[in-house]
């Protein structure tokens, strides 16, 4: 190999550090000084397992075993937390552990893709809730009755009800105690995926009433990840964290041992930040419907839920999608002048509809990304 050629390894920056951040996938995963510090003290391999006998959950130095066994599950209301190395892995360990190749699995049409390729791989049927469409996406939940009596109709089984809480898309969060309700009453286990949800907002599987909560931690709890966890109730730890018959220290589901280094460390080392934050989660909301009105007045129009429950929305602009058609950069345009501006999180080649998160700002930098966009549109 050419030495020029491998120099493209050494020392990649991130171009866009520093920057105003509106980007929903990666406002909640934004790592603290702590979590910085930890990325650095234990980023060689598999530092972590020094000090395992065999289990991960087992550590007690660093504390890894009062995190999983005392602090996470007191967070999130669960009476036990398996790791993950994220949302997906746990919706189809879920699925996988507690269902038979063609049951069926009842979800939302908000669900994201990874809902439906959970399903697929263990081998589950779906069955869709629908949306109420454009321009609200709300999800009827009283749906989920009509679901399960259609297929029940059909003489199939119903293994699980999942809810996406909130959606990746609209940001709309669903009344999940009606779900509990249809849950109960046709004892199937309910699974709410919070990839968004915990560690930006208060989340209680008890006092929600839930069998699983799954959560993601480079997605909203300050995590490098990749890394996310199940919360669940006590009926279902001995099924998802079943040991093996051959090393009884290893669980099937997670392969013997899921997540270990520094996606652990850095989730750790966020914990009592994220465990802040989440308190102040009434300024968030109030943060969001502000920024969204603001962008209403100069004609960019929010769809999903108003008035607004989080600070993930998606935003409709028909008139930076006219601009895109006659400006030399095409729909690039939007992209580039809002980095040009310092500001990052809507994709490249967006501008009829898009997505932002008000998580990680400010007031003041989401009143400079207003005047952006307001400067945009006059001089367009």
């Amino acid at each position: 190999m050419e030495k020029n050629y491998l120099k493209k390894f050494i020392n990649i920056k991130r171009e866009t550090k520093g920057m105003i951040n509106i980007d929903p996938l990666q406002a909640g995963g934004i790592l603290t000084k702590e979590a910085r510090q930890s990325l650095l003290e234990w980023g060689d391999g598999f530092s972590v397992c020094d000090f395992c006998r065999g289990k991960l959950d087992e550590i007690k130095t660093p504390p890894i075993y009062e995190f999983l066994h005392q602090s996470l599950p007191e967070f999130i209301g669960a009476d036990a937390v398996c790791l993950t190395h994220g949302a997906r892995e746990g919706k189809f360990m879920i699925m996988y552990a507690i269902a038979k190749p063609g049951d069926f699995v009842i979800i939302d049409k908000n669900a994201h893709y990874t809902t439906y390729v959970a399903a697929e791989r263990a081998r589950l049927n779906i069955k869709e809730v629908p949306n109420s469409e454009y321009p609200e996406f709300k999800i009827d939940v009283n749906k989920y009755e009509d679901a399960i009596k259609s297929i029940k109709k059909r003489r199939s089984s119903v293994a699980l009800l999942l809810l996406t809480w909130p959606d990746g898309n609209y940001g709309n969060l669903p009344d999940v105690k009606k779900v509990v309700e249809i849950s109960k009453k046709h004892k199937i286990p309910l699974l709410l995926n919070t990839a968004y949800a915990v560690g930006r907002m208060p989340v209680n599987l008890r006092e929600i009433g839930v069998d699983f909560v799954i959560g993601s931690g480079h997605k909203s709890m300050a995590s490098s990840g990749p890394i996310g966890f199940v919360g669940m109730k006590k009926e279902w730890e001995n099924i998802l964290m079943k040991k093996s018959e051959y090393f009884e220290k290893k669980e099937v589901e997670i392969l013997g041992c899921s997540v270990r280094g520094v996606s652990l460390m850095t989730l750790m080392a966020s914990f009592p930040q994220v465990v802040e934050r989440v308190k102040k989660w009434p300024e968030q909301v109030e943060k969001a419907r502000w920024f969204s009105e603001e962008l209403e007045k100069i004609g960019i129009k929010q769809l999903g839920e108003k008035p607004h429950n989080h600070d993930l929305m998606f935003f409709e602009s028909k008139k930076f999608f006219e601009i895109s058609k006659k400006h030399k950069k095409g729909p690039f345009f939007l992209y580039k002048e809002l980095k040009r501006n310092n500001i990052w999180g809507i994709k490249p080649g967006l501008t009829k509809h898009f997505k932002i998160s008000t998580f990680a700002t400010t007031k003041e930098e989401l009143k400079k990304v207003i005047q952006v966009f307001r400067n945009i549109l006059g001089k367009n």
